[in-house]
């Protein structure tokens, strides 16, 4: 029985049963993973940031922020606005409309992308993630328009997110759209979760993942090509 564990044995307890914190919020909203989705109306979203910004005034008044100075005054409202509707759009927009083409010319070598922009949130201390991902992929009977795959990048980015997650996500998306022979995610960021606090790494430390889907895990050949053409400079 519960009543028998102590504190830390019924934490422990309730954790593995996903009873510690609630599913749904005071106003009945369904509570989700920070890397997930659900869309939002816009008016629910400038309810959210009515709320957001009560609460980020509420947080100035405990750290004993004056917001009669005007480098203050209004700085709430900009965060609010800013963590609805920019860095966590994706987990309240729909998925972006791509359209896929018939693979006429039957191309079956690598399609690749790099330097796609990543912006993200860490989920963990909500500090900034910044880099670049590449994305190649090796066509089965379905190709897509060059420009979708920054904005699938950009969809999953704008969320609270761990990298290794992000990779996945997006991996997996690309897989049930196109249904590839191969395709391979590599994402190389700075985390200032780390940089700005913790163990205050070199603004230069970077991490790296990589995902590989199909022909790019198992044809070693293959992988190696995909590995090069993203390194190299133009």
């Amino acid at each position: 029985m519960l009543l028998d564990l102590d504190d830390e044995e019924l934490r422990h307890n309730l954790l593995r049963q996903g009873l510690l914190y609630p599913k749904t919020n005071a106003e009945g909203h369904e509570l989700f993973d920070a890397n997930g989705n659900r869309q939002i109306p816009t008016e629910e979203r400038e309810r959210m940031v009515e709320q957001l910004e009560k609460k980020f005034s509420e947080i100035f008044d405990i750290l004993r922020i004056d917001r009669n100075d005007p480098n203050s005054t209004d700085t709430p409202f900009r965060l609010a606005k800013m963590w609805v509707n920019e860095l966590f759009d994706g987990r309240f927009s729909e998925a972006p409309r791509i359209t896929v083409f018939p693979n006429r010319k039957e191309v079956d070598e690598l399609v690749i992308s790099k330097g796609i922009k990543v912006m993200s949130v860490c989920s963990h201390h909500w500090q900034a993630i910044s880099g670049d991902c590449a994305i190649g992929y090796v066509p089965n009977d379905k190709v897509i328009g060059l420009s979708k795959l920054t904005r699938v990048v950009e969809w999953f980015s704008r969320r609270g997110q761990i990298q290794e997650e992000l990779g996945e996500q997006i991996a997996d998306y690309l897989t049930e759209l196109l249904d590839p022979l191969a395709v391979g995610v590599v994402i190389k960021s700075k985390h200032y979760c780390m940089i700005a606090r913790g163990v205050e790494a070199n603004e230069q430390a970077e991490m790296v993942t990589s995902v590989m889907r199909g022909e790019l895990a198992t044809n070693q050949a293959l992988r190696n090509e995909f590995l090069k053409l993203i390194t190299e400079r133009s």
